[in-house]
Order: structure tokens, then C-alpha cells, then sequence
């Protein structure tokens, strides 16, 4: 049995979105306001990312998120938590 794993070769920030290119040509883009870290962060700290196999981590801003969770919609913190942003609904 075999496997298909896609990979991210090149992550930057653009026009307030993160933008991930992955390996097989999928372009992951999304809004940094989602992010509080990342709101926060100026141009050379939102472009300093490092990728891994499971995600991005910028240093200088102390943030991970993973391409799990930013498939599901996650894009980590958040100006409160998942439950506040969630308010109560059922699916968040």
C-alpha cells in the first residue's frame, strides 16, 4: 500500500494572507486577522517562516500552526478561544 503525501515547499505573507505552495501545485491561502499573533506581527516577522512536515512556525512570533488545523479552519489564536469564537455553536 502506498501513501500520497503532498509537501509545502515555499511559505510567505502576502497582502495580509498567509500563502503556502505546496509540492503537488495546491496553493493554501489564508486572512492573518484569523491569527492574533500574526495580526500582531510586522512584514519581516510574518515572512520569517519555517515549514515542516506537519505545519509553519515562525520564531519570532512563537507561533505553530499545523496543515491539519489549518485545513479544518483552525488558524490558531485567535482574539479569544475557539469556544468564544465559536459562540456556543454545535460544528466549531
Amino acid at each position: 500500500m502506498s501513501t500520497l503525501v503532498d509537501t509545502a515547499y515555499t511559505a510567505h505573507c502576502e497582502h495580509g494572507h498567509v500563502v503556502i505552495e505546496m509540492e503537488s501545485g495546491v496553493i493554501i491561502r489564508f486572512p492573518i486577522t484569523g491569527n492574533r499573533r500574526l495580526t500582531d506581527g510586522t512584514k519581516e516577522q510574518l515572512n520569517n517562516i519555517e515549514i515542516s512536515p506537519y505545519g509553519l512556525h515562525w520564531p519570532d512570533l512563537d507561533e505553530d500552526l499545523s496543515f491539519r488545523g489549518l485545513l479544518a479552519g483552525d488558524y490558531g489564536q485567535y482574539a479569544g478561544s475557539r469556544t468564544s469564537r465559536c459562540s456556543g455553536r454545535a460544528n466549531c
